[in-house]
């Protein structure tokens, strides 16, 4: 697991990629590689996790060079078929068979790889090129800038290292802020600052001085013409699921580095968590697993839920402790690690929970992240899937995505950002609508292709990276997994939800006698921060969000009306609401964004953060 970072078609000095690799050490703090001629570069920095001996990087065969990030876990397989085509390896690193397979297969190389990654390769060979490949999930970002006029092109793991290059400015995409409201932080290749991009996930992009910027979508592990099985049974399905999910999870826990399991106390990660117990009972040592919890007395508490499946497993439990009045420390460093706003309050858990975890020694956690997209727990698809036919389902469920609603979205804007907003077009991706309206497949097929192509990369995975890899912690996902993303695609809708009956019905089959009844049985809650609660007036988080969303700040940006976030405040104080309490997090969250990355001064500060307080038990 690393950071990587480069250029190509641009003159980088010693001391400007030095600059960029510092704003990535906390994701790679145990070595630092880097090879550059005069118009390329690629940089790594190391969070060592396989073979701490080798592995040292950038890897290099005769004119290929290449920088890697993430996992691969089909790397002996991989070696042992380049081994017979003649090639040598110097370590068991699993990066180093990369200029090898690159060098046999050319730009489908990332066709054969199992894992997460973003690859950079520098190819020498005739005319200078720059190939970047992703994952099939997402799961190991890489964002761009790149100057149609000049062909200069530079990349990095985070935003806040790809705008310390000097000729990426930091200017914001105005409308941005509509996409953002829209759906919690923006979809498809867009990101919150102008000219900067995201590659997307299954995706390889071509940067040549001849043919300029190429992009080019790969099908995804569910876009890969598998149809529903109507022929097994909801028991068969549970069965079959069970055993790929304990396959996948004892993977993903061969490490040269100590291996935790976040347990959030719901089905997921607890699915999870008694997997990967079962595999450390035969292979030797206690499971630990990481849960975290919020001071005070607050709604939705799960620590009970995750201490029991922690000693129904056997697995050594770790409960965190944050404070809420550390919130508005918090958020400050959380927005600069991600770079751009996210509007889901369980960033600051995330973060907080991460650095517990690498402060306990670990390097390597595992979690439920991605289940509910694959196989339909939220309750926006029970309710699209209900919707009447003829309804307008598919404008509803979007909503539900939204980090604040349509209607009131619409309310907040000034009248000259309305029409700003309307002349940019929309702040969706256009495949959305066309997917959910005119897609193939059942309405429920649809939605779930638009969770994994659009949503699950951009809001979810791109949160987990960074908020882990800020503390030097690599998070591993059994869902996102070829293999189970494959197979959830074989779930007939019923094996998935059914209206009135329950969500995630294979997957509730593949936990039983494996996970306590007390969680199978307990109502679905998401795994979030009670911020309608966090978020009243006494609370620090009320005093900051006044503050940080003063009237004269707001008549400053022009963008939203002062008078309708005063009337969003009284409506909170009076009735408190999850609606409400988002909109005035969301927007609070935007702020702080454009305070971190738009200050006189310019360019990212220095990261730090509070410790939690972290309690162990046998």
């Amino acid at each position: 697991m690393c950071r990587i970072y480069g250029t190509f078609n641009v003159h980088s000095d010693e001391a400007e990629l030095r600059r960029v690799a510092d704003l990535l050490e906390h994701g790679g703090p145990d070595a630092r590689g880097v090879a550059h001629q005069p118009d390329w570069a690629l940089g790594n920095n190391r969070l060592s996790i396989m073979d701490p001996e080798g592995g040292a990087q950038p890897y290099r065969l005769g004119p290929v060079t290449v920088v890697f990030n993430g996992e691969i876990y089909n790397h002996r397989e991989l070696r042992e078929r380049l081994t017979g085509l003649g090639f040598h390896f110097a370590d068991h690193c699993d990066g180093s068979i990369l200029p090898a397979l690159y060098i046999t297969y050319g730009e489908r190389f990332a066709e054969h790889l199992d894992g997460m990654y973003s690859v950079a390769v520098m190819d020498l060979r005739g005319t200078p090129r720059l190939v970047l490949a992703t994952d099939d999930s997402g799961m190991k970002p890489l964002y761009y800038h790149w100057e149609r006029t000049t062909g200069r092109f530079h990349f990095a793991s985070e935003l806040p290292a790809l705008l310390g290059f000097p000729d990426v400015r930091a200017e914001e995409d105005e409308t941005g802020l509509d996409a953002y409201l829209t759906s919690k932080t923006p979809f498809g290749d867009r990101t919150m600052f102008r000219g900067v991009r995201v590659l997307p996930a299954a995706a390889t992009a071509v940067v040549s001085h001849r043919d300029g910027l190429r992009v080019k979508r790969r099908p995804m592990a569910h876009e890969q013409g598998l149809r529903p099985d109507h022929g097994r049974t909801l028991d068969e399905a549970g069965a079959q699921l069970r055993d790929l999910l304990s396959h996948e999870v004892s993977r993903l826990l061969v490490a040269d580095a100590p291996v935790a399991a976040v347990t959030s106390g719901g089905l997921d990660s607890s699915l999870v968590t008694a997997l990967a117990a079962e595999a450390r009972r035969t292979g030797g040592g206690a499971l630990h697993t990481f849960n975290i919890a919020y001071t005070g007395t607050w709604p939705s508490d799960e620590r009970a839920y995750a201490a029991e499946v922690a000693r129904s497993v056997g697995a050594r439990h770790h409960q965190v402790e944050i404070d809420p009045a550390t919130f508005p420390d918090l958020m400050t460093d959380v927005v600069r690690h991600l770079g751009q706003p996210n509007a889901d309050p369980i960033t600051l858990s995330t973060f907080s929970l991460f650095r517990a975890v690498r402060d306990a020694g670990f390097k390597v956690a595992l979690t439920g992240d991605a289940a509910d997209e694959l196989f339909s727990g939220y309750s926006r698809m029970t309710q699209a899937v209900g919707a009447h036919h003829g309804s307008d389902w598919a404008d509803d469920y979007l909503d539900h995505l939204a980090a604040v609603p349509r209607a009131l979205r619409e309310s907040l804007y000034t009248d000259a950002y309305a029409f700003a907003v309307n002349g940019a077009g929309p702040a969706l991706p256009a495949g959305i609508g066309r997917t959910l309206r005119r897609g193939p497949g059942s309405r429920l097929e649809r939605i779930t292709a638009v969770e994994q192509r659009y949503r699950l990369p951009a809001y979810h995975l791109r949160r987990v990276d960074h908020l882990s890899m800020a503390s030097s912690v690599e998070v591993r996902l059994p869902f996102c997994q070829p293999s189970v993303v494959r197979f959830a695609a074989t779930l007939t809708d019923s094996h998935r939800l059914v209206p009135g009956v329950g969500v995630k019905r294979a997957l509730y089959r593949a936990a039983e006698g494996l996970v306590p009844r007390s969680v199978l049985e307990r109502p679905k809650q998401p795994f979030t921060l009670p911020v309608t609660a966090m978020l009243a007036p006494g609370q620090r988080l009320w005093a900051m969000a006044r503050d940080v969303l003063a009237p004269e700040t707001l008549r400053a940006d022009g963008r939203i009306r002062p008078e309708r976030v005063e009337a969003l405040f009284e409506e909170q104080a009076v009735r408190p609401s999850d609606t409400v309490s988002l909109a005035l997090w969301s927007l609070m969250s935007h702020q702080l964004w454009r305070q971190e990355f738009f200050t006189a001064a310019g360019g990212p500060l220095p990261l730090a953060a509070p410790a939690p307080v972290l309690q162990a038990a046998a």
